[in-house]
């Protein structure tokens, strides 16, 4: 079947000098390449201006021409790779070893019915095991994939049928026309279409850190590059697997196994304690091998187990793997692995969560430090205000225009060249719909208020704009605060339109036009003026720009092309247009994000380019700053003051710092860094390319979803998609939740661990009971995996939001916890050890079969030391509060866990003697195992009372917090 669309001969010459094929045989191509990319246009069906139709049919036939801008990606982990690694444990693979021995040396002695119990009791635990942890970690992998893929799926701008939708990068099809500024990812290949130039990143591709300049002599654009100045419009060439970056990353795959500074934390803990513990375990098969060889070891019936020279060798050898077996399934349990997969556990549900609060986590190790968090440096526009601005006042010829849109008021010739400097000197773009619809516009929210005042003015944007011709553009920059363009006029005429923050304009202006459009000098009462103009703007929190204008000798410009592309732009001697005065509302409920930061003991501080009064006004608005005598100096600061400190002065400067107007993003970079040297854990927020630095500097880093530039995206940990500040809070508070479930969870781990060796170990020294392989094996399960979802999903309470943040060295094992701990293990091992050695008198088993009776009595030992753990998993969900009870209805995961544990405990009771060594219990055995487990309320209550010293008991838990990403690279 045909193509439907055919490849131009202009593009074989235009992938040639790509590929340097030509040059690499001497020869130098020279053409006009601007036809060329027209006739590839052409071929592609594309209109330059209005792109493509863009419609469903059209898409299609695009993408089975062409190909999609995908490319396929590594086959990601199955489920039995999984299981493969859980079965790479050496504890398991001692323990099926021994459940083999077991089965053949038993069914050997006992016979093939009875003799297979013990041993697959132990394989059947085992394989339990192997299973619940490979589908947890299957389950997790699964949800960082998703986030993987939403950091992959970018959204670009281009131009179908006239309109500048947001697509996904994978939408992007040959011949799409896609706009390009300044910290943009090249979505695919393609050549840079007339107008501006750009300077380009290929580091990315090549390796070299040397910026690319693209113009007419070196048009191509390669995907995955990053536009790091000017402006421009390309035209998509090659998509997916047919560039150079989709063959990259289809080679390549995404690393999921990001290790946080918590986990790397717990994994040392865990190692500790786990030496302890298999300290213990050692202990507990040296003690247990010696009273069996010396004869020691009885039965429940009463019978010697090892008789030397009466004992056969299977007996023996059966007797020594059943010992083998509860060493190592003591080390099992002895041994925290359950701390850092808690952590990955938590953090896989947290991403989900924060993506529900319109938060893309980028980096793992920020959710951790979100918890720590101090002090937040906001941007303003789109982050505390919202996104939408509205023309409210406007100065023209020295008096105010009431309305603004009141055109009538103004001269021709003066409404000429403010429509001019509108029209021309702006980033936005205008769809016109046929009929009587109204222009679309898209731009920044500035730019678009701007353009949509102009409309109201009477003008005709596509009109003004074919009027003129762009010589030179200087694209806004946030040094300067503000941005310029050179136009030739039909009458070969050169007007210089800047537009920009009022008070730099007026700087320059040395006139103004008056209401006929004739030129006026700037005198010191005019200028005083516009001077009180703008700070009654800011007063009244209105964003002042200025429109300035100049003309400019033909004569003068530069004719090279290299010589126009670094001609800078006359900025002097201006003429004062219009003072604009914009509307920024703050976004609804921002100021009560903002109380409950400062609730939770973070500093938020606004750090914005704004006029300093206008930045003074909105933090008053927002709560940032809490009256008019809070709005002085240092509290309220410019930037350029800032600066000139001395780094000492600015640390203590910082400190005190609410509001910095008139700030550069080195500014921004600057505050940081004094305030991470005083100590502070430090968000910023941005959206800019030139934000970068100082997102990176920071511990953690916000981006801009909507406004966010693709650059300041990646140098984030965080993007919030919906650019609110008031989603930061949610955020912050589910970084601290992080540390109280893990808190919760490490209490609940190691009140089992330490009681369960210390019973076992006791219960070895003196021939007492042991919980055996298979029991142990459950206690294990019941620890690591069903303890961990119950405890660490747990949602957060905005209790958490009213406590000072967590600090850099704040222990993970908390005198609380100690005490907690220490209070319910010596509670558990005093009443089962009690009922170990007085079992039969206490419970009236002094006249039932010896056998029997031993049975009943470990049983009961059993299955009160396990739902001991139950009601001690509810005690550790308020760890340090009386009321453990408090918003457990909410928790519904948690409620049914525990059911699940619970009712599985019944079955094991009840239907799995030969599998765990126990038997059916009476109500009343189960009414006095229920009680037992039951008083560690009232005593959890109780020892809440004891007061514990403040300083850590052990510097080894204190956590030694280092600022997260920047220790990981």
């Amino acid at each position: 079947m045909e193509p439907q669309y055919h490849i131009h001969p202009p593009l074989v010459i235009l992938e040639l000098a790509r590929s340097n094929f030509l040059k690499s045989r001497g020869i130098t191509i020279i053409m006009p390449w601007w036809k060329s990319v027209k006739g590839v246009a052409d071929a592609l069906k594309t209109n330059l201006e209005k792109g493509i139709h863009g419609d469903h049919a059209d898409l299609l036939k695009r993408k089975s021409a062409f190909g999609s801008n995908t490319y396929p990606q590594k086959k990601g982990k199955s489920l039995w790779i999984f299981l493969g690694e859980a079965c790479q444990d050496l504890t398991l693979i001692m323990l099926m070893i021994a459940a083999v021995v077991s089965i053949g040396l038993g069914m050997k002695t006992d016979g093939i019915k009875k003799g297979w119990y013990d041993g697959a009791s132990i394989a059947f635990a085992v394989i339990v095991g192997v299973v619940v942890t490979a589908i947890n970690d299957y389950r997790q992998y699964l949800q960082f994939r998703i986030l993987i893929d939403e950091k992959r799926n970018i959204h670009v701008e281009v131009i179908r049928d006239g309109r500048r939708p947001k697509v996904s990068i994978f939408d992007v099809v040959v011949g799409d026309v896609v706009p390009l500024k300044i910290g943009d990812q090249i979505p695919a290949d393609g050549i840079l279409i007339p107008g501006c130039s750009l300077d380009i990143d290929e580091s990315s591709m090549t390796g070299e850190s040397k910026i690319v300049h693209k113009n007419s002599r070196e048009p191509f654009l390669m995907s995955g590059c990053k536009v790091v100045d000017g402006s421009g419009t390309m035209l998509v060439s090659s998509v997916g697997v047919n560039t150079k970056w989709g063959l990259l990353m289809a080679s390549t795959s995404e690393d999921t196994g990001e290790e946080t500074p918590l986990q790397v934390y717990l994994n040392g803990v865990a190692t500790f304690i786990g030496s302890v513990g298999l300290a213990l375990a050692a202990a507990v098969l040296v003690v247990l091998s010696v009273r069996f060889f010396t004869g020691h070891t009885k039965n429940l019936d009463g019978r010697v187990q090892f008789r030397e020279g009466n004992t056969s060798a299977a007996d023996a050898i059966n007797g020594a793997t059943k010992i083998l077996a509860v060493s190592v399934a003591t080390a099992v349990v002895a041994v925290p692995e359950g701390l850092p997969l808690a952590v990955t556990l938590i953090l896989s549900f947290l991403v989900k969560k924060l993506l529900a609060e319109n938060a893309l986590v980028r980096r793992l190790s920020a959710c951790e430090t979100m918890g720590s968090m101090t002090t937040i440096c906001t941007d303003k526009t789109g982050t505390l205000t919202s996104n939408s601005m509205t023309v409210m006042e406007v100065y023209v010829a020295g008096q105010k225009i009431d309305p603004p849109d009141s055109k009538s008021l103004l001269s021709p010739m003066l409404s000429s060249l403010v429509i001019e400097g509108i029209a021309r000197n702006t980033t936005a773009s205008v769809f016109i719909p046929e009929g009587e619809g109204d222009p679309v516009i898209s731009g920044s929210p500035t730019e678009k208020a701007i353009v949509e005042w102009g409309f109201k003015l009477g003008m005709d944007f596509d009109a003004v704009r074919s009027e003129s011709s762009v010589i030179s553009v200087f694209l806004f920059n946030s040094e300067k605060k503000k941005g310029g363009v050179a136009l030739q006029l039909p009458d070969s005429q050169v007007h210089i339109h800047w537009k920009g923050a009022a008070e730099i304009i007026l700087a320059s202006c040395v006139g103004y036009c008056d209401a006929n459009g004739n030129l006026v000098q700037m005198d010191k009462d005019k200028e005083l003026l516009f001077k009180n103009v703008i700070e009654d703007m800011a007063a009244n929190s209105l964003r002042c720009i200025a429109l300035a204008y100049k003309t400019y000798d033909m004569d003068k410009l530069p004719v090279d092309e290299q010589e126009l592309a670094q001609w800078p732009l006359p900025e002097d001697d201006l003429v004062l247009l219009a003072l604009i005065g914009l509307k920024n509302p703050c976004h609804p409920g921002v100021g009560d994000a903002v109380r409950t930061c400062q609730n939770a003991g973070i500093k938020v501080r606004m750090v914005t380019g704004d006029n300093p009064q206008t930045a003074k006004a909105i933090a008053l608005e927002c709560g940032i700053l809490s009256s008019e005598e809070d709005a002085v100096e240092p509290n309220v600061i410019e930037g350029r003051v800032f600066r000139e400190y001395s780094d000492s002065e600015r640390e203590d400067i910082a400190e005190k710092i609410s509001v910095m107007g008139r700030s550069s993003p080195n500014d921004k970079l600057l505050l940081v860094q004094a305030l991470i040297r005083r100590g502070h854990v430090v968000a910023v927020t941005g959206d800019g390319t030139n934000d970068a630095p100082a997102l990176h500097e920071a511990d953690i880093g916000l981006s801009m979803g909507s406004q966010g530039t693709q650059v300041t995206k990646e140098a984030s940990d965080i993007v919030l998609l919906d650019d609110n500040f008031s989603s930061i809070p949610k955020v912050v508070l589910w970084g601290r939740s992080i540390y109280v479930n893990i808190k919760k969870f490490k209490q609940f781990q190691l009140t089992i661990i330490v009681a369960s060796v210390i019973i076992n170990a006791v219960g070895a020294a003196s021939g007492g009971v042991q919980l055996n392989t298979v029991q142990l094996l459950w206690v294990n399960l019941v620890m690591d995996t069903l303890g961990a979802w119950a405890l660490v999903t747990e949602p957060p309470t905005d209790n958490l939001m009213r406590m000072p943040p967590v600090g850099r060295r704040e222990p993970l094992i908390t005198n609380i916890l100690w005490r907690n701990l220490l209070f319910q293990v010596a509670y558990q091992v005093t009443v089962l050890l009690v009922l170990n050695f007085r079992g039969k008198s206490l419970l009236g088993l002094e006249h039932e079969i010896p056998q029997h009776a031993n049975k009943v009595k470990n049983t009961l030992i059993f299955n009160a030391f396990v739902l001991c753990q139950i009601f001690n998993e509810v005690n550790s969900r308020k760890p340090d509060e009386l009321n453990i009870f408090k918003g457990i209805l909410k928790s519904h995961l948690f409620i049914g866990i525990n059911a699940v544990t619970l009712l599985l405990q019944v079955i094991i009771i009840e239907f799995g003697g030969k599998f765990t060594s126990t038997v059916r219990l009476n109500w009343k055995m189960w009414l006095i195992s229920v009680a037992i487990a039951f008083m560690s309320w009232p005593l959890a209550f109780i020892g809440k009372f004891i007061p514990v010293p403040k300083s850590p008991l052990h510097k080894f838990f204190t956590r030694r917090f280092h600022r997260g990403r920047r220790a990981h690279g």
